[in-house]
């Protein structure tokens, strides 16, 4: 599966969020959007959820229907708080939660509770989580649809930092395993130079900069993009990162 974006442009009322973008994402592959507040990253991913709509195209595999496999995961979550984490879960599987479940069902729900380290919490009521822990939930709900197409609106904002490169290596490791067209936003820009295949820059709603993390998240974009002085290091394993360190003047 693979997601064409061409020339989309978003309003909200008079205000116009996004003007022209055209990106790819392709199967088997992680792509990463950042920005600034306020820059569209948010409203992007939630055309291509479907839940807005504006001006351009946006193609799965050449096709303007939207698949059925397309699990979205929003940034403001909406928490049942007098269900449990398995029943959380399932409604990602059902869509509804039916009388009968099937054992395909329950096995695919404990797999992927499993991967996320949720099984100790299976039968606990979302209400007695912290903030963290509900992320980590609805990730697992996201994921046990088994889209094609997985969105991410920055999956990681609620978890420390061990809990943030545990979350994203599963997204990447299940992205390669199981060829998935993934779009995340990401706050965190060494985050996204570490586990994204292509990044995308967003300021003031239109494209800067798209290609490999190293291309893009380079000292001047951002300065352009962030208003940031930044410094580039390269780690041990040769991943290069940049370090804010003061506002541009």
């Amino acid at each position: 599966m693979s997601i064409q974006i061409q020339g989309l442009g978003l309003r909200y009322g008079s205000r116009a969020v996004l003007h022209g973008i055209s990106l790819t994402a392709t199967a088997g592959r992680v792509l990463g959007i950042v920005g600034p507040n306020g820059s569209g990253k948010s409203t992007l991913v939630k055309a291509v959820a479907g839940l807005l709509t504006g001006e351009g195209t946006i193609l799965f595999n050449g096709s303007a229907t939207r698949p059925r496999h397309v699990a979205y995961m929003p940034q403001d979550l909406q928490a049942p708080m007098a269900m449990t984490v398995l029943e959380v879960v399932l409604l990602g599987r059902l869509g509804q939660l039916r009388l009968k479940v099937s054992a395909q069902d329950l096995d695919a729900v404990q797999q992927v509770l499993q991967t996320l380290g949720l099984v100790d919490l299976a039968g606990r009521y979302v209400s007695e989580l912290s903030g963290g822990q509900r992320q980590m939930v609805f990730l697992a709900q996201a994921l046990v649809s088994q889209p094609r197409v997985l969105l991410l609106d920055e999956p990681t904002s609620a978890l420390d930092i061990r809990h943030q490169l545990e979350v994203l290596e599963v997204v990447r490791s299940l992205t390669l395993a199981q060829t998935l067209c993934t779009v995340m936003v990401v706050h965190d820009l060494n985050a996204a130079a570490r586990f994204a295949d292509e990044v995308a820059l967003l300021h003031e709603g239109r494209l800067l900069a798209w290609g490999a993390p190293a291309e893009v998240l380079t000292v001047d974009n951002l300065a352009r993009g962030f208003g940031v002085e930044a410094e580039a290091l390269r780690c041990q394993d040769g991943l290069e990162v940049v370090i804010p360190r003061r506002p541009v003047r």
